[in-house]
Protein backbone atom coordinates (compact mmCIF):
# COMPACT_ATOMS: atom_id res chain seq x y z
CA UNK A 1 0.00 0.00 0.00
CA UNK A 2 1.22 3.54 -0.96
CA UNK A 3 1.05 5.50 2.23
CA UNK A 4 0.99 8.60 0.20
CA UNK A 5 -2.74 7.52 -1.14
CA UNK A 6 -3.83 7.55 2.50
CA UNK A 7 -7.45 8.82 3.44
CA UNK A 8 -10.45 8.52 4.71
CA UNK A 9 -12.20 6.68 2.31
CA UNK A 10 -9.59 3.76 2.65
CA UNK A 11 -10.69 0.53 3.96
CA UNK A 12 -9.50 -0.71 7.34
CA UNK A 13 -8.61 -4.09 6.34
CA UNK A 14 -6.31 -2.57 3.78
CA UNK A 15 -4.46 -0.77 6.13
CA UNK A 16 -4.33 -3.91 8.42
CA UNK A 17 -2.79 -5.85 5.56
CA UNK A 18 -0.46 -2.94 5.02
CA UNK A 19 0.96 -3.00 8.15
CA UNK A 20 0.94 -6.88 9.52
CA UNK A 21 4.62 -7.61 8.77
CA UNK A 22 5.50 -4.51 11.08
CA UNK A 23 6.06 -4.28 14.67
CA UNK A 24 2.39 -3.33 14.51
CA UNK A 25 1.01 -6.23 13.45
CA UNK A 26 3.65 -8.66 15.03
CA UNK A 27 1.88 -6.98 18.62
CA UNK A 28 -1.45 -7.51 17.26
CA UNK A 29 -2.71 -3.95 16.45
CA UNK A 30 -5.62 -3.48 14.41
CA UNK A 31 -7.17 -0.42 12.90
CA UNK A 32 -11.44 -0.79 13.23
CA UNK A 33 -12.33 2.76 12.39
CA UNK A 34 -10.71 5.69 10.67
CA UNK A 35 -12.83 9.21 10.59
CA UNK A 36 -11.23 13.06 11.04
CA UNK A 37 -10.09 13.83 13.93
CA UNK A 38 -10.83 10.28 15.54
CA UNK A 39 -8.62 6.95 15.23
CA UNK A 40 -9.98 3.32 16.99
CA UNK A 41 -8.11 0.44 17.16
CA UNK A 42 -7.81 -2.76 19.44
CA UNK A 43 -5.33 -5.25 20.41
CA UNK A 44 -6.02 -9.14 21.25
CA UNK A 45 -4.02 -9.92 24.85
CA UNK A 46 -1.02 -12.28 23.41
CA UNK A 47 2.32 -13.79 24.34
CA UNK A 48 2.98 -11.86 21.88
CA UNK A 49 2.20 -8.52 23.41
CA UNK A 50 2.23 -9.67 27.35
CA UNK A 51 4.74 -9.09 30.10
CA UNK A 52 5.47 -12.53 31.96
CA UNK A 53 2.76 -13.18 34.09
CA UNK A 54 0.20 -12.32 31.06
CA UNK A 55 -0.29 -9.12 31.59
CA UNK A 56 -0.27 -6.97 29.06
CA UNK A 57 2.47 -4.73 28.30
CA UNK A 58 2.88 -1.42 28.99
CA UNK A 59 4.75 -0.90 25.88
CA UNK A 60 2.01 -2.33 23.75
CA UNK A 61 -0.35 0.47 24.92
CA UNK A 62 2.12 2.94 24.28
CA UNK A 63 2.70 1.11 20.75
CA UNK A 64 -0.92 1.18 20.11
CA UNK A 65 -1.06 5.31 21.27
CA UNK A 66 1.63 6.04 18.54
CA UNK A 67 -0.01 3.90 15.86
CA UNK A 68 -2.89 5.44 16.36
CA UNK A 69 -2.52 8.38 16.34
CA UNK A 70 0.49 8.68 14.14
CA UNK A 71 -2.08 7.20 11.20
CA UNK A 72 -4.29 10.32 12.36
CA UNK A 73 -2.30 12.43 11.84
CA UNK A 74 -1.22 10.71 8.55
CA UNK A 75 -4.44 10.93 7.39
CA UNK A 76 -4.80 15.02 8.04
CA UNK A 77 -1.57 16.08 5.62
CA UNK A 78 -0.76 15.39 2.33
CA UNK A 79 1.45 12.63 2.55
CA UNK A 80 2.97 13.37 -0.98
CA UNK A 81 4.57 16.80 0.87
CA UNK A 82 5.19 16.15 4.32
CA UNK A 83 5.93 13.23 6.63
CA UNK A 84 4.13 12.78 10.09
CA UNK A 85 7.05 11.78 13.06
CA UNK A 86 6.55 10.96 16.32
CA UNK A 87 8.27 12.98 18.87
CA UNK A 88 6.99 12.26 22.13
CA UNK A 89 4.53 9.40 23.82
CA UNK A 90 3.43 9.77 27.17
CA UNK A 91 1.67 6.95 29.09
CA UNK A 92 -0.16 7.06 32.41
CA UNK A 93 -1.50 3.40 33.02
CA UNK A 94 -4.20 2.76 35.04
CA UNK A 95 -5.24 -0.80 35.44
CA UNK A 96 -4.11 -3.80 33.65
CA UNK A 97 -5.60 -6.13 31.42
CA UNK A 98 -5.45 -9.99 32.31
CA UNK A 99 -7.75 -11.42 29.36
CA UNK A 100 -9.41 -10.39 26.20
CA UNK A 101 -9.17 -7.16 24.29
CA UNK A 102 -7.53 -3.79 24.76
CA UNK A 103 -10.06 -1.21 22.61
CA UNK A 104 -8.38 2.26 22.13
CA UNK A 105 -9.82 5.68 20.75
CA UNK A 106 -7.47 8.14 19.56
CA UNK A 107 -8.88 11.96 19.11
CA UNK A 108 -7.01 14.74 18.10
CA UNK A 109 -6.87 18.05 21.07
CA UNK A 110 -4.45 19.80 18.98
CA UNK A 111 -4.08 20.42 15.30
CA UNK A 112 -1.82 22.82 14.56
CA UNK A 113 0.20 23.27 10.85
CA UNK A 114 3.79 21.54 12.77
CA UNK A 115 2.21 19.42 15.66
CA UNK A 116 -0.73 17.40 16.48
CA UNK A 117 -1.32 16.12 19.68
CA UNK A 118 -3.58 12.92 20.17
CA UNK A 119 -4.75 11.49 23.41
CA UNK A 120 -5.33 7.86 23.15
CA UNK A 121 -7.46 6.19 25.99
CA UNK A 122 -7.08 2.25 25.99
CA UNK A 123 -10.34 0.52 27.69
CA UNK A 124 -10.87 -3.35 28.88
CA UNK A 125 -13.87 -4.94 27.09
CA UNK A 126 -15.90 -3.44 30.18
CA UNK A 127 -14.58 0.08 29.41
CA UNK A 128 -12.95 0.27 32.22
CA UNK A 129 -9.27 2.78 31.81
CA UNK A 130 -6.28 1.05 31.20
CA UNK A 131 -3.81 3.67 29.91
CA UNK A 132 -4.11 6.79 28.93
CA UNK A 133 -1.63 7.71 26.31
CA UNK A 134 -0.47 11.21 25.35
CA UNK A 135 1.17 11.73 21.51
CA UNK A 136 3.20 14.30 19.66
CA UNK A 137 3.69 13.83 16.58
CA UNK A 138 6.02 16.56 14.41
CA UNK A 139 4.55 17.25 11.04
CA UNK A 140 7.75 18.42 8.83
CA UNK A 141 7.79 18.89 4.52
CA UNK A 142 9.40 16.10 2.93
CA UNK A 143 12.52 18.68 1.76
CA UNK A 144 13.23 19.60 5.36
CA UNK A 145 15.73 16.31 5.89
Amino acid sequence: MDFTQLSFDTPVELINQAIKDTLVGSLGIEITKIEEGKIEGLLNLSAKNSRPGGILHGGANLAMGETLAGLGSMLLVDMNAYDVLGIMVNGNHTGVLKKGKALAVAKIVHRGKQTHVWNVDICNEEGRLISSVRVTNMITEKNDR
